[in-house]
């Protein structure tokens, strides 16, 4: 298998556990997230492994900008293997009575829009190769909806499981899979986007990043005759 895959969202949170969680299993990883210095960090953060990453500044939902992020990708690491799209956001003021149009905006073009836009940029080379497995981390959000998450987060999630649907129904027969990671809580830095962020204790019982992490391996580790479809994991 070409070990070279790409990660976004990887300045923080699930998408950094799963970056290094790769790193640490020899692959190559293209780091992909707004910001350079957090990119930077999770490469730090690799030790010896650092010399695997390629830290690539994106807004992915600029899809200008997704297009030229893996024109980048392919020159400097050829073929990608595993596309993991982790990245997601949230707003406090996240309600049907006050959510604004431009919040609702930027977060279906980070958590589903973006998440699009990479899939169309490296399925092709998949195609070509016969091979590749996109996971995408959704949320428990796009099981059912909640006012905790807020509309436009459980569209956008709810939307996000779609496209690993489709991926399945149009691409298997190509040698491509998906898979769906459905988390519960997660203690990462999206919960101080909550209204009411929760305390030390109450995150102390949620998953770790490490947990979601563990399940990205699973599901692209797999033997290319399995396909995991979806993964729904809470905290015990």
């Amino acid at each position: 298998m070409n070990q070279t895959s790409v990660v976004t969202g990887a300045g923080s949170g699930v998408g950094r556990a799963v970056a290094l969680a790769l790193a640490q299993q020899g692959w190559h990883v293209a780091l992909v997230g707004r910001r350079a210095a957090a990119l930077a960090e999770t490469a730090q953060l690799a030790g010896p492994a650092a010399d695997r990453l390629l830290p690539c500044p994106c807004d992915i939902g600029d899809p200008a900008a997704v297009s030229r992020m893996a024109e980048r990708v392919l020159e400097e690491l050829g073929g990608v293997e595993v596309l993991v799209n982790a990245a997601g956001t949230n707003t406090p003021r996240r309600s049907l009575a006050e959510l604004a149009p431009a919040d609702y905006h930027a977060m279906m073009n980070t958590n589903l829009n973006g998440a699009f836009y990479c899939v169309q940029a490296f399925l092709p080379g998949m195609r070509a190769r016969g091979s590749g497995t996109i996971v995408n981390i959704v949320s428990d959000a796009g099981k059912l909806a909640s006012p905790k998450a807020g509309p436009a987060y459980v569209m956008s999630k709810f939307g996000l499981a779609g496209l690993t649907q489709s991926i399945n129904a149009e691409e298997r027969g190509h040698g491509i899979r998906a898979c769906a990671i459905f988390p519960g809580d997660i203690d990462t830095p999206l919960l101080d986007h909550r209204p009411a962020p929760p305390d030390a204790a109450a995150r102390a019982r949620m998953l770790r990043p490490e947990d979601v992490a563990a399940c990205v391996l699973l599901a692209i580790s797999l033997p290319p005759r399995v396909i995991v479809e979806e993964i729904l994991v809470r905290p015990r």
